[in-house]
């Protein structure tokens, strides 16, 4: 397959790079490289009023977190407009365009008339053939494309197949408002010729964009790029994606504790699929990503399904690349400052010791870091309320009992510890279980943890028999 392929992503900056936006860059990503090609950055930005600086920070923060990379620098599309206005200008001179000086009273009374009719509003193309010289004095100008009135226009689209437009609908729309500045429908084509681009993947709400810049690429003479309309993510529930289901900003998710490449996983499957494989690397993805396997119907977000896919990625992660992850996350997190407070080159040992044990459980790394609390936390440990019930008198009285074969262990290993506990409790007729529970809410404060003896291990002997001491004296 040649090198030649260009794909884009093209988002407007009125916000944070949200997730179905982190879906469509990846599919883009993808397919360049699948193709070996490159995908270009167009920060889309001609709406000054809801454009930020802050937001194009956001999105480029966003989506290097999610490891996307794109070739060269990012184009803004506000900074083209002198060649925006060039191409309008050339269209009218090639007679594909033209100027229209109907006033907004004029175009208020079409409205009128087309709703009283029953019609959609349509520009009725009054200044289609008219010569300039008739321009009334005082009026600024746009300029309209001469778009075909007979007909159809006829998208051939790599996901939804071939989709057919009558003319009739798509008027004589405005490519150069008469400020000079040009439109969405005008800019998008210009700089997606003048990039080079030769594949469009975007959300399915672009479609009818499609028909009328396709009217733009053939009055210039210019190839139409491939195009796949790529249906919009649904909510769960089916309705289109809102903050309550899961549309949030890239940077939510970050702070939520999911792995870039978990999301970028599970991302991957919402639309298109490979088989029955729920978990693929970088690679695989590259390999077998096509535009046309891309599902056409709405593929629906499910916190659950990427829970577990970020607890897959998390278990089979490097003990000491979840510990960095983890630290890098605790700024964003509740409990996470105190953490940080904490944290030295004795604890952060402790933590990379504790790692197998707590990424078994977790199925983020907020919930690692909540899991990883007990290292780091100082005597005499509050207990939750599970922990207090397991330390009433009868559990109190358990530990009593244990310390002592704690307390005559050598060497502070799990397994040696392991070893000593059964035979304590087979010499005391009690079940492992029963002396495991008050020993765990001693050591870590709560009813859950890793296993008590890794627990123990991790800890060390002076902070481990410390703290079932402090509960022993109350």
């Amino acid at each position: 397959m040649s090198s030649s392929v260009v794909t884009r992503f093209a988002p407007s900056p009125t916000g944070y790079l949200h997730i179905g936006g982190a879906r469509t860059a990846l599919f883009n990503w993808l397919y360049a490289k699948h193709t070996g090609g490159r995908m270009m950055l167009r920060i889309e930005d001609t709406d000054r009023e809801r454009s930020s600086d802050a937001a194009v920070a956001a999105i480029l923060d966003g989506l290097k977190w999610l490891g996307l990379d794109w070739d060269g620098e990012a184009v803004s599309q506000f900074e083209r407009a002198p060649r925006h206005r060039e191409v309008a200008e050339e269209l009218v001179a090639k007679g594909k365009a033209y100027y229209c000086y109907a006033t907004p009273a004029e175009l208020e009374e079409m409205r009128e008339k087309a709703r009283a009719e029953g019609r959609p509003p349509r520009y009725d193309g009054r200044w289609r053939d008219r010569d300039p010289k008739e321009a009334p004095a005082g009026v600024k100008p746009v300029i309209r494309i001469k778009a075909p009135q007979e007909g159809e226009t006829l998208v051939r689209d790599q996901v939804q197949g071939d989709v057919r437009f009558p003319n009739k609908d798509l008027d004589d729309f405005i490519i150069l408002r008469s400020d000079g500045n040009p439109t969405y429908m005008h800019a998008v084509v210009v700089d997606d010729h003048d990039m080079g681009v030769t594949h469009i993947i975007r959300g399915d709400d672009h479609l009818t964009n499609a028909a009328r810049q396709m009217v733009i690429y053939n009055a210039m003479g210019w190839d139409v790029p491939v195009m796949g309309h790529i249906p919009l993510i649904h909510g769960a529930d089916g309705a289109k994606l809102s903050k309550r289901h899961g549309a949030l900003g890239v940077e939510a998710y970050r702070a939520l504790g999911y792995l870039p490449a978990a999301l970028r996983n599970y991302l991957v499957r919402l639309g298109w699929s490979h088989g029955d494989d729920e978990i693929m690397s970088d690679e695989q993805m590259i390999e077998w990503f096509e535009i046309s396997d891309i599902n056409r119907g709405a593929s629906r977000f499910d916190f659950q399904k990427l829970e577990a896919i970020n607890g897959h990625y998390m278990r089979f992660s490097g003990d000491a690349d979840l510990v960095q992850a983890m630290i890098d996350i605790l700024p964003e997190i509740e409990g996470g400052a105190e953490i940080l407070a904490r944290l030295n080159d004795k604890t952060k040992a402790k933590l990379l010791a504790a790692m197998p044990g707590l990424k078994e459980r977790a199925k983020t790394l907020v919930e690692l870091a909540d899991s990883a609390k007990y290292l780091f936390a100082q005597r005499p440990l509050a207990l939750d309320e599970k922990a207090a019930g397991l330390l009433n008198e009868e559990g109190l009285s358990v530990l009593s009992g244990v310390l002592p074969a704690l307390s005559a262990v050598d060497e502070w290993t799990a397994e040696a510890l392991d070893a000593a506990v059964r035979v304590h409790a087979e010499q005391s007729g009690l079940k492992l279980g029963k002396i495991a529970q008050p020993l765990r809410a001693a050591l870590t404060g709560r009813a859950t943890s890793p296993g008590v003896f890794d627990v123990l291990a991790v800890l060390g002997r002076e902070e481990s028999l410390g703290r079932i001491e402090d509960r022993i004296k109350g």
